[in-house]
């Protein structure tokens, strides 16, 4: 958005600051929130603190410190998130997935050689975990973690590469009870907080597991209870998700035409083409 695009809302976008970042006690850090969501609105590729501080007119330095060391708890403001996004977009289905973020070097958090889906292979990135509200016309993020892989903990390196991986941590502020979980862990824990916040898809859906992707070691999780404990699952009661899991709607047309759902029946060969083959 252009700068006067964004002043013709400036009171509805007040209303929803105002709303999103209520549980922040102090005015000063509501401000900065409404700074940080004006920079991410304003034109620009790069959303990065510097950029962004250079089109808002102000020192970059006030986003940094809202976003890094500013001491508030983003639980509530994500629940918020949720409950506008949900309201808004109505959603048919659910939708767990993951995401590479491509990175240069090894300083930021959670950041290691692995599969990514983004490339379609093996590089260094980051990789985020969300579970998404969906339908055939939008998509919007209600909850998200960081995966951090085994390399980033204290256990998986001898006495040299422990104190490397604890410096490594400390400099990006990972907290010290912060350890490796499989990303289907991850996952239970988002559906749990979504249920918990009184969240839950407004069809009926099931989960289907699918195959974990290359580059990662299997992790078990017991595909049976995932498909037959979906339906109704409320706080603590999830089932444990594989890697990669989608929640489907069980309307096969709430499949945009480009994809079929994880069940869809495979296309029969006719036996001209099955003769040719055995040739």
């Amino acid at each position: 958005m252009r700068t006067d695009e964004i002043e013709r809302v400036r009171g509805e976008l007040d209303d929803f600051v105002g709303e999103v970042f209520a549980s922040l006690q102090r005015k000063d850090q509501r401000a900065k929130g409404g700074l940080y969501l004006r920079g991410l609105m304003l034109e620009g590729r790069r959303k990065s603190m510097q950029p962004m501080g250079g089109r808002l007119g102000i020192d970059y330095q006030q986003l940094q410190q809202f976003v890094s060391s500013s001491p508030w708890s983003v639980e509530p403001v994500r629940r918020q998130l949720a409950r506008k996004a949900v309201s808004l977009i109505e959603p048919e289905a659910w939708v767990v997935d993951d995401t590479g973020f491509v990175k240069d070097g090894p300083a930021s958090p959670g950041v290691a050689r692995q599969y990514s889906g983004t490339l379609g292979k093996v590089g260094n990135v980051q990789i985020g975990v969300t579970v998404h509200a969906a339908t055939d016309a939008a998509s919007c993020p209600l909850d998200w973690r960081l995966f951090l892989p085994e390399a980033w903990g204290e256990e998986a390196a001898d006495d040299a590469g422990r104190l490397e991986v604890v410096a490594r941590r400390n400099r990006c502020g990972i907290p010290p009870d912060e350890r490796y979980r499989p990303k289907w862990a991850l996952v239970v824990e988002m559906l749990d907080e979504l249920a918990e916040h009184g969240l839950r898809p407004q069809r009926p859906g099931r989960a289907e597991d699918q195959l974990h992707r290359a580059g990662q070691k299997a992790t078990p999780s017991p595909t049976s209870q995932t498909r037959s404990r979906w339906r109704g699952c409320g706080p603590g009661e999830a089932a444990h998700l594989p890697a990669q899991t989608c929640a489907t709607p069980t309307r096969r047309s709430a499949w945009p035409h480009t994809h079929a759902p994880p069940d869809a029946t495979p296309r029969r060969r006719s036996p001209g083409v099955r003769a040719r083959k055995a040739r």
